[in-house]
């Protein structure tokens, strides 16, 4: 599901933002110089408050149905016994992401299939990590829903996996991109 939406959301708004809808994605975006790097806090602001406001959502839904929102979905075995290994796991994840968006997704790159590779590479990563880390590979994602479920926003642990873990794998991916495009060239 959340890879089929995302593959969606980038043919939908791909034209007006690039649809990125992960900080961690704008992050590489800009290390690429693929956009303003003053732009960044702007994105990172409708980023956040947009999975706040979908996290509030849930939270509201859940309580009226007489359920609790879980954390679940942003966490997994490797989130508290092993924090460095998990944090390891979302760069990678991140990796991948980030890996095939700028392969097929930026401009002068992007074909007709350019939003479905990575909707399918959202979906395995996801697939790949739900278990060890929940797989977020978004820190939009994950403290959004901290705010009302677990990971709690207190333990330095969310923001080490959650948080870096994703840009460093997206710092990565720049690297490698940018080291292959220099070979090409």
């Amino acid at each position: 599901a959340f890879g089929f939406t995302l593959a969606i959301f980038s043919y939908t708004y791909g034209h007006i933002s690039g649809a990125h809808l992960n900080p961690a994605v704008t992050f590489a975006l800009a290390l690429n110089n693929t956009i303003k790097r003053a732009h960044v806090i702007f994105y990172w602001i409708a980023q956040f408050a947009g999975a706040i406001l979908a996290a509030w959502l849930l939270h509201t839904i859940a309580t009226v149905l007489g359920g609790t929102l879980e954390g679940g979905a942003t966490t997994g075995l490797l989130t508290e016994p092993q924090p460095v290994f998990a944090t390891v796991v979302e760069a990678i994840l991140t990796f991948f992401l980030v890996n095939t968006i700028l392969h097929t997704a930026l401009p002068g790159k992007e074909g007709k299939f350019g939003g479905w590779a990575v909707g399918i590479t959202y979906a395995l990563v996801i697939l790949g990590g739900a278990s060890l880390t929940g797989a977020s590979v978004n820190p939009a994602r994950t403290l959004g829903i901290a705010i009302f479920a677990g990971p709690s926003l207190t333990s330095v642990y969310t923001y080490v996996i959650y948080v870096f873990g994703p840009l460093i794998g997206a710092t990565l991916a720049i690297l490698v991109y940018n080291f292959l495009n220099d070979i090409d060239d």
